[in-house]
């Protein structure tokens, strides 16, 4: 098998070539790059604006140690990206928030998520697009009933 018929190779290549056109349009973006779970905390927030989220609900949906989600929301709040404001109810409690920066860098990747993805469709048709997934999904499959 040579190396152009490497399923894994295949799989690689084309997520770096994801990974590095991300980076070149955060960086043209100014997009300040964000690390670990906070990426994955930004869209959780953005998702779920309309309710109170506390640290024991980030804490709950991403199941981290109230210590590890201590740090990250700690860090957040450094770098601007989350304020936590008190509840009338509870002085005690305090409401996770998204800052008007993050609210704007995460709309601001979502619209290049989007622009990203008409890339990768870019001439395949849906019914080759519908194959693409059946094989992936097939692919992966096999990868997690050997690794379990």
């Amino acid at each position: 098998m040579s190396r152009n018929e490497d399923i894994g190779f295949a799989v690689r290549r084309l997520a770096n070539a994801i990974k590095r056109h991300a980076e070149k349009r955060r960086d043209s973006l100014g997009i300040e790059k964000i690390k670990g779970i906070s990426g994955w905390a930004i869209n959780y927030f953005y998702e779920n604006r309309d309710k109170d989220i506390y640290q024991r609900d980030f804490e709950e949906h991403f199941a981290i140690r109230p210590s590890t989600a201590s740090r990250t929301l700690k860090v957040m709040e450094q770098k601007g990206l989350i304020e936590r404001r008190s509840v009338d109810s509870d002085a005690r409690l305090k409401k996770i928030v998204l800052t008007q920066k993050a609210t704007q860098q995460h709309e601001c990747i979502l619209t290049d998520i989007k622009r990203r993805e008409d890339i990768l469709r870019r001439g395949l048709t849906d019914t080759e697009i519908n194959q693409f997934f059946k094989l992936i999904n097939r692919i992966t499959q096999n990868m997690e009933e050997e690794n379990d």
